[in-house]
């Protein structure tokens, strides 16, 4: 069997496009937003922005960062300004800008890719990471991905600093604790990484200091692993996928809907966030996923954007509404799994 394949079978392809240039991989930077291409403003826009174009359309290395609509002007609407990517991104909505459709910019600064065109080898790609043998998907025994096997890590060093990158890293919240001496089970197979040494700010396990891969002096008694704060006290149900659908919070050991009066592209925007699932793409009012059943648990949920988790936003007390299950809020995010073209990569090689 194959999984990466059947997971690619349910992907997407990318909504990112460089267009006007003499090939695919080099041209106008486009992005697809409710579902209309824009542009991106040249402001900020530098290699490390370029080089998470060139990654997720698995195009290689960039080359230049051109600004000032090298490859033409774009039509409205520009979608986004002031990206900041730390280059480790995975795509290019990860990186940090401004709000979708805010800007002070005018097309003749549309931002552009020239990339190498050649895909980099899959060891120049972050480690895909995951957790098994836990209660959550936020909890459970390390693993890393590497010569197209999965394998753990020793616990030696291993400790909160580390946890935290893992938590970061799969969009899991903050770390809660390090376990260790195999607390989710004795792994099988290779040992991948050992005396792991993160400062705790990397975006990634493979940004961390650790011995060179497979080499250790550790069996699997040792494995480690990390419970992240787990952002299960929020979900998404009735979807076609665990990234859309109507919303559901955990009160009181009980699962109950959030009312849409007052919900927003800025409420889902930290629903997707808190559940590692990208950006927002929408914010279904009218049980668009469906009727919940008792309880309505919030209502007038009024967020920022910016906070961690549903449950940092202003709303009414618990349980205190004055709505009817026709009225249960719903997002759809964008999703964060691998950029689609190097799924493709990854399922040729591997498959």
């Amino acid at each position: 069997s194959c999984p990466l394949c059947s997971l690619l079978l349910s992907v997407p392809p990318t909504e990112l496009r460089l267009v006007n240039g003499p090939n695919q991989c080099a041209g106008r930077v486009e992005v697809l937003h409710h579902q209309q291409w824009g542009t991106v403003c040249d402001d900020g826009w530098d290699l490390e922005d370029a080089k998470v174009v060139c990654w997720q359309l698995s195009c290689g290395a960039p080359i230049s960062a051109p600004g000032w609509a090298r490859f033409g002007r774009g039509y409205d609407p520009i979608w986004l300004e002031e990206v900041s990517c730390s280059g480790t991104e995975s795509a290019l909505t990860e990186c940090r800008a401004k709000p979708w459709g805010v800007h002070s910019c005018h097309h003749g600064e549309d931002a552009s890719v020239v990339c190498s065109g050649n895909p980099l080898p899959l060891s120049s790609y972050p480690m895909a990471l995951r957790l098994v043998n836990g209660p959550s998907r936020c909890a459970g025994r390390v693993e890393v991905l590497h010569q197209h096997q999965w394998g753990t890590v020793c616990d030696d060093e291993w400790g909160l600093s580390d946890a935290e990158v893992v938590c970061r890293q799969l969009g899991c919240g903050t770390a809660v604790s390090a376990p260790s001496l195999a607390h989710f089970g004795r792994g099988r197979g290779h040992i991948w990484l050992d005396e792991v040494n993160c400062t705790g700010t990397e975006a990634a396990l493979s940004e961390c200091r650790a011995k060179p891969k497979g080499v250790h002096n550790c069996h699997h008694g040792e494995d480690a692993g990390v419970v992240c704060s787990d952002p299960s006290e929020v979900r998404l149900v009735n979807g076609s996928n665990r990234c859309s659908g109507r919303v559901e919070v955990l009160h009181n050991q009980q699962w109950g809907s959030v009312c849409d009066d007052s919900w927003g592209l800025d409420d889902a925007e930290v629903v997707c966030r808190q559940l590692g699932c990208g950006t927002a793409i929408s914010a279904p009012p009218r049980a668009r996923f469906g009727l919940g059943y008792e309880p309505i648990w919030l209502d007038d949920v009024n967020c920022t954007g910016s906070e961690a988790a549903l449950s940092e936003c202003g709303a009414r007390p618990w349980g205190e509404s004055n709505c009817n299950h026709g009225e249960d809020a719903s997002v759809v995010c964008l999703g964060k799994l691998p950029p689609y073209p190097f799924m493709v990569q990854l399922c040729k090689e591997q498959c």
